[in-house]
């Protein structure tokens, strides 16, 4: 291509005026500045510039892009946050964490972040109850063994109930062992607690033989 109709030489504005009117050194640095700042003369191989790879650097590092962050990138990012991920975590709750696992840090240890995280990694319905000395107030907190402790409450203790949907064992296990996993991640290490997993135990033509596919009860595990 006739180098008569092209537009100056960009590299050659780094250099002193006695340069600029060589025109092997022009030609030379034409080939530089194609692969370094994104001149793109209309040959065909035309790829992202070092410039253009430089200026997209920080989609590397945004997991909700899907185009850019492979999932097996997902790990070595995690990483950078100080987090394992758990390998059996669907790909959309990984990424969807780990771009907010810096905010959610400034609340970690808290009963409302651990309610956050059961809501994202655990399925179903989740409630965590802190109970307090002398905890009875009629039409709030007033059902005995629920939210009511007779003398008041344990010191630094809290209350964790699971309401599942109806799993296969397998995946109640899962499920089982990632609330127990996250609990002791956010809990202080001063506080106590009771875990309490329920699920459906009992639908007439679907699962309803006793000692087969039924419970009769919850399980609580302390």
């Amino acid at each position: 291509m006739s180098t008569a109709n092209q537009p100056p030489n960009r590299l050659l504005e780094y250099l002193p005026a006695i340069f600029h009117e060589d025109p092997l050194l022009e030609r030379f640095l034409r080939a530089f500045e194609k692969l370094l700042i994104d001149r793109d003369d209309g040959v065909e191989g035309y790829t992202k510039s070092l410039e253009e790879t430089i200026d997209d650097i920080p989609e590397l590092f945004n997991p909700r892009n899907t185009e850019v962050v492979r999932s097996e990138f997902l790990p070595w990012l995690a990483s950078w946050t100080a987090l394992a991920l758990r390998a059996d975590l669907e790909e959309p709750v990984q990424r969807e964490f780990i771009a907010n696992i810096i905010s959610r840090y400034r609340w970690r240890g808290t009963r409302d972040n651990l309610q956050a995280l059961l809501n994202i990694f655990v399925k179903g319905k989740h409630k965590v109850t802190e109970t307090t000395s002398g905890e009875f107030q009629i039409g709030k907190a007033s059902t005995v063994g629920v939210d009511t402790w007779i003398g008041g409450g344990p010191a630094h203790f809290f209350y964790v109930t699971v309401s599942l949907p109806r799993l296969d064992s397998r995946t109640l296990e899962r499920q089982t062992e990632i609330t127990r996993s996250l609990i002791e991640l956010e809990k202080p290490a001063h506080t106590v607690y009771s875990l309490e997993i329920k699920h459906p135990s009992i639908k007439i033509g679907e699962h309803s033989t006793v000692g087969v596919d039924t419970l009769i009860g919850t399980g609580t595990e302390d």
